[in-house]
């Protein structure tokens, strides 16, 4: 009966007691929730913008790519375009030609020079878009000043003739111009007495240098640079700076002018 009393009054102080710690664990559980498995850590972030990160790379590189492409085919395009155009205006076989033309002369030993003005026509035969060659026919005209002599006549119409063969190389190509070399050789014939009624090159009587060359034949040559503006494909406005040598009367003549025309190509290579 005495132990029965004692086990009593355990049990009545043990049962506050435990109740006592079982509320404060359920407090301290609630006021410490666990973790949401559904934001993840900060390390599972990283790795998801980590993941990420190579998808937008990998799309701006695709849209730059796709930028470069676009660009390659339009300047293909513009050189197809271009190629295009060179080879319509200069892939022809023939080229004739029909010019005017300027050349500043010395009639004489020891005379002035005089102001030329020439007509010019040829026949240029392409083997290719840039190389050909040239059979040139030119004609110039002009009077020659002498001053006072004991002809009476200070004043004297003087002519040339000249037929060259040379090649002509186109070194610079575009669609609407070109730019070329040309050289020319061959013979010449100077009218040089025609006008002087029978005082043939106008030698002075007491003896001295005749005033005008002999009339006769020379050679002739040229060495010019053609510049081309294509009005159309067949058709283009030629200009062309040149020296002109010829050696009348047994010396060197090496004069500057120029010729310019219209040039019309027909037949294809």
């Amino acid at each position: 009966m005495h132990l029965f009393r004692r086990f009593a009054f355990l049990l009545a102080i043990a049962l506050p007691a435990t109740a006592t710690i079982l509320a404060q664990s359920a407090s301290s559980a609630s006021s410490n929730p666990a973790p949401d498995q559904t934001q993840g850590s900060p390390s599972g972030d990283s790795s998801s913008q980590s993941g990420s990160q190579p998808t937008q790379a990998q799309q701006q590189a695709n849209e730059t790519q796709g930028q470069v492409n676009v660009q390659q085919r339009i300047r293909m395009r513009h050189e197809q375009r271009r190629a295009t155009a060179i080879h319509d205006a200069y892939d022809h076989r023939w080229e004739t030609y029909m010019d005017m033309g300027y050349l500043r002369f010395t009639p004489g030993p020891s005379e002035q020079r005089l102001t030329y003005y020439a007509w010019e026509t040829g026949l240029t035969r392409f083997s290719n878009e840039r190389l050909g060659y040239t059979l040139d026919g030119r004609g110039y005209y002009g009077t020659a000043y002498v001053g006072l002599n004991f002809t009476n006549k200070s004043r004297y119409a003087i002519s040339q003739y000249d037929l060259m063969l040379g090649p002509v190389y186109r070194f610079y190509l575009q669609p609407k111009y070109a730019i070329s070399g040309r050289l020319l050789g061959g013979a010449g014939f100077g009218n040089f007495e025609g006008d002087t009624n029978g005082f043939k090159n106008v030698c002075p009587p007491g003896g001295g240098p005749c005033l005008l060359y002999p009339s006769g034949i020379s050679y002739a040559a040229s060495a010019s640079i053609i510049g081309e503006y294509n009005l159309s494909p067949s058709i283009s406005f030629k200009l062309a700076p040149e020296y002109f040598f010829t050696g009348y009367g047994s010396t060197f003549q090496a004069d500057r002018g120029f010729t310019g025309g219209i040039t019309y190509r027909f037949g294809k290579q």
